[in-house]
């Protein structure tokens, strides 16, 4: 039989099967409560890999669930790919947190190790490896189901050498590596992925639910700059959770960073924030220039309502080898991928944002003076604008 449900997923049964859709009803009897959902858990799997071992109950539904294929309206219906891993608590925590909130259906299989889940035009794709190994994710949900993705959105864990609490969010690529290296963490050498534009309005959102959630000021609460994989061709960003195990098991983390897709993305009725083909009245949109990997200067700016945020460079993506000149000379003269990892993220960051106009913000206190004057220079020779703070605003 089949059956329409919510947004662009339907589902198809067996004719003497009940459909699949998830209710209220279907949550109550195969999920705990919300509040017990063991979210710290090392394995918080809400929702067993097809290995496991289920209670009669569940194991009607995955049975079944072989037989779910997603149809539409038309092949042109824009989704939302989120992503996450089951080898991550940072990263399955915030989706079984957000799974457990109404109107989930079950969604295709993008492959034997892969489960989805469907709401309105939200797809939720779960899988096991690393989060930074698997490529073309949005391609494939494409090839496998018609549909079109729209955007990407990963939940994932972050590391730091301080170890402190973070809630973090950012654009992704590796564009200052060479053809040949091999990246440490995924992507492609020289590639930028396209920037979510909601990066900047969600950072806001984020900050705003965390202090709501009194993460703040335990969390720091943060951009980062662009950095890992995996290869995206559609505006990707990340949201992370960290810094420690500890951090990345807590249920209050993992439920602020639910609410803020559910909330985010328009679940359950509201408006989505970050919409950029909606929103984007105030056209200027922030490329980030030097720094550390936590963009001070740029977060100065960012934090500001109505701030669009591109791709963010920090010092160690724009390599310049010193010419041993106190000013330096011509651009050539200084080696290094700088300018490729510039054109990379302005690129990537103008197609995200059509009809935008780019500004690099440069952190000139990171730079030395011949640094920040070949910088200048080469965004000059590539009409490539340069904003001060108050050019933002």
């Amino acid at each position: 039989m089949l059956l329409r449900t919510i947004g662009f997923c339907w589902t198809t049964a067996a004719a003497a099967s009940v459909p699949l859709f998830i209710t209220s009803t279907y949550l109550n009897r195969v999920l705990p409560p919300f509040s017990s959902i063991p979210l710290s858990n090392s394995k918080p799997l809400l929702f067993p890999s097809p290995s496991s071992s289920t209670s009669s109950s569940s194991s009607s539904s995955s049975s079944s669930s072989n037989s779910i294929q997603v149809k539409h309206h038309h092949h042109s219906a824009m989704v939302t790919l989120l992503v996450a891993t089951t080898s991550d608590p940072a990263s399955i925590n915030p989706a079984n947190a957000l799974l457990a909130m109404p109107a989930w259906q079950p969604g295709p299989h993008l492959q034997d190790d892969m489960k989805s889940f469907c709401n309105e035009g939200v797809r939720v794709l779960l899988h096991g490896k690393s989060i930074v190994v698997e490529d073309d994710l949005d391609k494939r949900w494409e090839e496998k189901t018609g549909e079109v993705v729209d955007e990407v959105i990963f939940f994932s864990k972050h590391t730091a050498v301080s170890n402190k609490p973070a809630l973090t969010v950012h654009p992704i690529g590796v564009p200052h590596l060479r053809e040949g290296d091999v990246p440490p963490q995924g992507g492609k050498p020289g590639w930028a992925a396209l920037p979510n534009p909601r990066i900047g309005p969600w950072l806001r959102l984020l900050k705003k639910l965390a202090q709501a959630h009194n993460l703040v000021p335990e969390f720091e609460i943060t951009l980062e700059a662009t950095h890992h994989g995996p290869f995206t061709n559609k505006p990707t960003m990340f949201l992370e959770i960290g810094s420690t195990e500890d951090y990345w098991k807590r249920q209050d983390a993992a439920q602020v960073m639910a609410q803020l897709v559910w909330e985010g993305l328009g679940l359950g009725g509201g408006t989505d924030v970050g919409n950029w083909s909606r929103e984007n009245d105030k056209k200027k949109v922030l490329l980030g220039i030097g720094g550390g990997h936590y963009t001070p200067r740029h977060m100065d700016v960012v934090l500001r309502d109505d701030v669009w945020v591109g791709h963010l460079l920090s010092g160690y993506s724009i390599p310049m080898e010193d010419p041993n000149q106190a000013k330096g000379e011509a651009n050539a003269e200084i080696g290094g991928t700088w300018r490729q990892s510039i054109l990379a993220a302005y690129e990537a960051t103008r197609v995200a944002f059509p009809g935008g106009e780019i500004l690099a913000h440069l952190d000139h206190k990171s730079f030395k003076s011949w640094q920040k004057n070949a910088i200048t220079a080469f965004l000059t020779e590539q009409n490539i604008k340069i904003g001060k703070p108050t050019n933002f605003y």
